[in-house]
């Protein structure tokens, strides 16, 4: 796993696996805010130069070196017939929740999970809980219906044309997803490193077509569906998804053939 360690002038410096997730959606800074100090797959170096660089910057000094500590993962949820039930209050729920991404448990509706998308459902819909306001819950069977009608996905960019990804997903890309929930790589991988090694397996193709070896080039093309899924899994959503908005859009376009290219019309 590769860690980063950024800077936010004049606000900290801290530590992180997944840059986006921890500073652009849970801290609310966009890319040019912020700087990347190091980058290293070693956690002891990562942690000491974290201290070393909040001291020297007069920042605030974490009391526990960032490989000692214990992520808040798998919240205690309870889980009845009608609701699921979070172990914290609303306006703290959002934050609890990015910990969690990948967390997923079993209804009587079907299996329910955490990513970037269900947590906007989530928030929307979340409530207090009437015996306790420091707990918060959803409706199994809302939750539900809102996979069902393919809402799961963030409506921006593309998907907001009105594209729906197929309700029962193709078996071989379940059967990629769960070969890699398995293997931990929902745990422990994030979108960036995937993106290396799609651009790892590009090269593979490149070198097979110049070749002209068939056998690779099924290989390669092969391996980067599978590295596409992943990525498009832990940017919380599913790759059918991003297949059908492609679609969408494409089917609609005219143009003509130039060298061996499809250029588009405007």
């Amino acid at each position: 796993m590769m860690y980063h360690l950024y800077h936010i002038p004049g606000k900290k410096i801290g530590v992180t696996c997944d840059l986006n997730n921890r500073v652009t959606k849970q801290q609310g800074y966009k890319a040019d805010e912020y700087e990347v100090l190091l980058s290293s797959d070693d956690i002891d170096y990562i942690s000491n130069m974290e201290i070393q660089l909040q001291k020297a910057h007069g920042y605030k000094v974490d009391r526990k070196l960032y490989k000692n500590l214990k992520p808040i993962t798998d919240m205690k949820i309870n889980v009845t017939e009608q609701t699921t039930t979070f172990p914290v209050p609303v306006n703290k729920l959002k934050g609890r929740l990015m910990d969690n991404i990948g967390m997923s448990w079993n209804t009587e509706h079907g299996e329910l999970n955490i990513t970037t998308a269900t947590i906007d459902w989530i928030m929307k819909n979340v409530k207090t809980s009437m015996y306790n306001n420091d707990r918060s819950y959803v409706y199994n069977k809302a939750f539900a219906r809102f996979y069902d009608n393919n809402d799961v996905y963030p409506r921006t960019g593309a998907l907001s044309m009105g594209s729906k990804a197929s309700k029962k997903p193709l078996k071989m890309f379940e059967n990629i997803r769960e070969w890699a929930r398995v293997r931990g790589l929902y745990d422990e991988g994030n979108p960036h490193t995937q993106y290396v090694k799609l651009q790892e397996e590009a090269g593979e193709l490149a070198k097979a077509l110049l070749k002209d070896d068939q056998v690779e080039v099924v290989d390669a093309i092969g391996d980067m569906v599978v590295v596409l899924t992943n990525l498009a899994h832990l940017r919380g959503v599913n790759i059918e998804t991003c297949i059908t908005s492609a679609y969408n859009v494409i089917n609609k376009r005219t143009g003509k053939m130039v060298n061996g290219t499809f250029v588009k019309d405007e």
